[in-house]
């Protein structure tokens, strides 16, 4: 009888199964970094800009409103407004300052948060209304809380996508003119003019 050789077929079958299995794991193993930097980066990013950015901007923010107490509107350091909380309206604005021949009204530092930003987005604005009347600064004295809740009110309600928007200035202005002249009840302002416009 002849010496019968074992077949290498079977050995073959049995040896692929276990190389086929080997390199899947090295695999995993390879692409774990790419998985965890596309988990952990969106999150690593919200907690640097949640926790580190946004203070930092609020007390750059703040230090910046108090340090330049000869501007128009600025409010002494000690009287200064905490920083608004993440998640409220955020709105904030220096008194409005008197300028001209009473003809005219300056609003100095207004700074809202951005609707729908959830307190990541600031608006900062600085403004004059003027009128031909000579009460304007009366009138606005005479209704300060009043048209600084409006002014608030205006802003606070825009979002960034308006701010995007061709020709927002001018929609603003708008608003910003009807609503202070309905709270008024009379056409007291005329023109408003923008002297600072900050996205943030």
């Amino acid at each position: 009888m002849a010496d019968k050789k074992p077949d290498p077929a079977p050995a073959a079958a049995a040896a692929t199964p276990a190389a086929a299995a080997a390199p899947s794991g090295g695999a995993l193993k390879a692409a774990l970094p790419a998985l965890l930097a596309i988990v952990l980066a969106p999150a690593a990013t919200f907690a640097v800009a949640q926790f580190v950015l946004l203070p930092r901007f609020e007390a750059s923010l703040q230090s910046a409103l108090a340090a330049d107490p000869a501007a128009p509107g600025a409010k002494p350091a000690a009287t200064a407004p905490a920083a608004p909380a993440r998640g409220s309206s955020g709105a904030k604005s220096g008194p409005p300052a008197k300028i001209g021949e009473g003809n005219s009204y300056r609003f100095e530092n207004v700074v809202v948060n951005l609707a729908g930003t959830m307190g990541t987005r600031y608006l900062k604005v600085a403004f004059l209304v003027t009128g031909e009347r000579n009460d304007v600064v009366a009138r606005f004295d005479s209704a300060r809380p009043q048209l600084g809740d409006v002014t608030l009110a205006v802003l606070s309600s825009l979002s960034l996508a308006d701010l995007e928007e061709p020709g927002s200035k001018n929609i603003i202005r708008e608003r910003l003119l009807a609503a202070y002249n309905q709270a008024l009840g009379a056409r007291v302002v005329d023109n408003l003019y923008f002297s600072e416009f900050v996205v943030q």
